[in-house]
């Protein structure tokens, strides 16, 4: 089971990895085929879009025919995205190939997520499922510096094939080598609608909405065009950027399991790491204009905006056994979908915003997206708490 679960985190990495490159390819792909942000911020929408899409048929599949079947088909469709954006000459295939993509990542996390569930003890899944991010968030820091210096070194086409080899490579080894838990005891049958019918989830579903798409959506995308665009910085200085945030956002992601040990609680740890979180992305909302504070104020919101995790294991606890993997791939979903859709809307605002000054779009981008998570964290106030 370990070599099979390396095998799934190495495919998280590169998960990871996907939902978080464009920003560094921004510059060489404006200048090779002529994409914009906003075709930008429509591919990386598309890849969270599809990623969110999945998670229902991911769910039932888990459930039904396990992780390791579910897992290395997909992401052999994703080493075919990553290979379809190799070859991209316009922006209509770079969509089509983030999409693929995102679909081929569908399933990596939840696939973890479920076998921890199903073999370990409640008491450490929130521990486990942070780790499983930190760890995975590698594939954050290598889309920042380390993929701008080897675009420099080969070009994007290579560097791209590269990685379409490596997640083929993945695909492969999770067949050979991950093991599928044993199915929950028991003929007990259920459905998503089980699940949506219980009112003490409402709450976290709100929470997993905009608690993961701030830092989600600026890292993966707006921190290369905010960068260019306001401080005229290139691809190894975007790349430097990104790798702070990244950096931040392993160490959130390490910190909120032992946080929920030492404080006893899920419920107020999510609440103040969120809340600290609003107030990073306000003040990227009034001062775009300083590159070092904007650094600073990017790794806060990274570090504390890596809650996802948590808010998972928060309700998972009240998901009965036998839709473990439909629970956790609905609380997924909340989570992923509207990564896409902030992508979308914050296109849409950042391209009907005068940039007079060049700031302008980019204060209106974390403007939007602070009222999004305010209003969440109102809803999410009123959630049970619950601990393992």
């Amino acid at each position: 089971m370990r070599a099979g679960l390396a095998a799934l985190l190495a495919a998280y990495v590169l998960s990871q990895f996907y939902r978080a490159f464009l920003a560094v390819l921004t510059p060489v792909l404006a200048a090779d085929i002529g994409a914009t942000a906003a075709d930008l911020a429509a591919a990386s929408g598309l890849w969270f879009l599809a990623f969110a899409v999945m998670q229902i048929p991911v769910g039932e599949a888990l459930d039904r025919i396990g992780p390791r079947r579910t897992t290395a088909s997909l992401l052999a469709m994703g080493a075919l995205g990553a290979a379809l954006f190799a070859m991209a000459t316009g922006a209509g295939t770079i969509k089509l190939a983030m999409g693929l993509i995102g679909a081929g990542c569908s399933s990596v996390l939840m696939a973890s997520y479920y076998i921890f569930a199903r073999t370990y003890a409640p008491a450490v899944f929130g521990t486990l499922a942070g780790a499983t991010v930190g760890i995975g968030n590698l594939g954050n820091i290598g889309s920042s510096l380390p993929l701008s210096l080897a675009v420099e070194a080969f070009g994007w086409r290579a560097a791209l094939w590269g990685i379409a080899a490596i997640t083929a490579l993945v695909a492969f080894a999770i067949l050979m080598l991950l093991r599928d838990p044993p199915k929950s005891p028991g003929t007990q049958k259920g459905s998503l609608l089980d699940l949506l019918k219980m009112p003490v989830l409402w709450p976290m579903l709100v929470m997993m909405a905009v608690c993961y798409a701030p830092a989600a959506a600026i890292r993966g995308l707006w921190v290369g065009p905010l960068f260019r665009d306001v401080f005229g910085a290139d691809a190894a200085w975007i790349g430097q950027v990104s790798l702070v945030m990244g950096l931040a956002m392993v160490a959130g992601s390490f910190a909120y399991g032992p946080l929920e040990r030492l404080l006893g609680t899920r419920k107020w740890l999510i609440l103040g790491g969120n809340i600290c979180a609003l107030a990073a992305l306000a003040g990227l909302w009034l001062s775009p204009q300083s590159p070092g504070l904007t650094i600073a104020l990017l790794a806060a919101l990274g570090f504390a905006g890596a809650s996802f995790p948590m808010v998972i294991a928060h309700g998972r606890a009240f998901i009965p056994a036998h839709l473990t993997g439909r629970g956790v791939t609905l609380l997924n979903l909340f989570g992923i979908a509207p990564v896409g859709l902030l992508q979308l809307a914050t296109g849409h605002i950042h391209a009907s915003t005068p940039p007079d000054p060049a700031s302008a779009p980019y204060a209106a981008v974390f403007g939007f997206t602070a009222l999004l998570l305010a209003a969440g964290l109102v809803v999410y106030s009123f959630s049970r708490d619950r601990t393992d």
